[in-house]
């Protein structure tokens, strides 16, 4: 096997990988072989009572039972996933309700964005666009009460900003340019993502992460340092997409197919609906394979004019559909997200200690960060803005 082949091999495992941490560290656990060294037993075998052959029965009849349920369980869990990937199938070529209905974006938000990239933009052209926002006011102004943030009177008191005007003024634009795209993110959130808790602030933190190296590398090479953050932060947009679509449709098909079985009296199946729950596997493949599809169509919905992301994405999807990360001559901005993207779910993977050094190299060598790169990349963090407000 050539160093080429094998490199691209374990790029794309550390990939998987890096969306199986999305769901739950156990899962990538699991999905890696991961044996608790809790579960080995390196001393003496315990004495055990010799079982009664009465015992042996009984104990083999309910393993055969148990192994029955299961398999009847596994078969009711199939079915019902059957159904709800036609469901989303059917689900996603409805563009306009993935865009306002299951994601929830306003068309005013990709106009403030759009606006903070031209050098016309003013807190004038904001204010009226923001105040159509509640949450963004709110939050806007929840930020620079912060006690890091809120300014001091002539008499050394703290000065209470309370409406999303001054807010707006206080920060400026160019810390606006970084703060918006962020808490734009941060409401299109799923609410809830249970039975993964953490997946919704490990979506977060990886939009986070993938915006301010994408910053920085764009810093470093020329790019507009604000497009690199703004796409950034949206390019995992088709990831909430399809978190939200799978854990609402399966819910709404669930709770159809328990009623059904209750009514028609098949226990059986009724009691096996009841132990299921959203299943992990199915929702990191559906990360993996539709996501980045679901960004693009996202992002041209948006209708930015003059934030150049189509073409980007376009790159990227193209990417992802071939499974090869590379293009003979990307765009600038692709190639400054794919690398962002890619140290990105490097910190995930860290940060679960789910990632070897080797691993690590080869996973830099295949996305081109140097060690210079790396090194620059390192002096940031990656979980606050970090704003300058004077």
């Amino acid at each position: 096997m050539s160093q080429d082949i094998r490199q691209s091999r374990i790029a794309q495992a550390l990939a998987q990988r890096a969306h199986d941490v999305l769901i739950s560290h156990n899962f990538a656990q699991q999905q890696i072989g991961y044996i608790h060294t809790l579960d080995l037993n390196y001393g003496e075998d315990i004495p055990q009572r010799t079982m009664l052959d009465v015992e042996i029965a009984a104990a083999s009849k309910r393993q055969e039972l148990n192994s029955s349920h299961l398999k009847y369980v596994a078969k009711a869990s199939n079915h019902l996933h059957q159904v709800i990937e036609s469901a989303i199938e059917n689900k996603k070529e409805d563009l306009e309700q993935l865009y306002t209905e299951v994601v929830g974006i306003q068309d005013t938000v990709p106009t403030i964005l759009d606006i903070l990239s031209v050098r016309s933009a003013s807190v004038g052209r904001l204010e009226p666009l923001v105040n159509d926002l509640s949450w963004l006011g709110r939050d806007l102004v929840s930020l620079v009460n912060l006690p890091q943030y809120r300014k001091q009177s002539a008499k050394g008191t703290a000065v209470k900003v309370d409406t999303p005007a001054l807010a707006l003024r206080y920060l400026g634009l160019e810390n606006l340019q970084f703060v918006i795209p962020t808490f734009a993110m941060r409401h299109w959130m799923p609410h809830a993502t249970e039975p993964f808790p953490l997946l919704k602030r490990k979506l977060r933190d990886l939009s986070m992460s993938t915006a301010i190296a994408a910053r920085q590398l764009a810093e470093l090479e020329g790019v507009n340092p604000q497009h690199a953050f703004t796409l950034g932060m949206l390019m995992d947009l088709g990831k909430i997409a399809v978190t939200r679509l799978y854990l609402r449709t399966f819910e709404q098909v669930w709770q159809n197919k328990v009623m059904i079985a209750r009514e028609k009296n098949h226990k059986d199946l009724h009691t096996a609906l009841l132990e299921l729950s959203p299943d992990p596997l199915f929702l990191r493949n559906l990360l993996m394979h539709d996501s980045m599809i679901l960004s693009a169509k996202l992002i041209e919905k948006m209708a930015f004019r003059y934030l150049p992301f189509n073409a980007v994405m376009e790159e990227l999807v193209a990417m992802r559909s071939s499974n090869n990360d590379t293009l003979s001559d990307p765009l600038p901005l692709t190639r400054i997200l794919t690398k962002a993207h890619g140290y990105a779910q490097y910190l995930l993977l860290k940060d679960s200690n789910l990632i070897e050094e080797d691993e690590a190299q080869m996973w830099f060598e295949h996305l081109g960060l140097d060690k210079s790169l790396l090194e620059h990349l390192g002096k940031y963090s990656y979980h606050t803005l970090q704003l300058t407000i004077l």
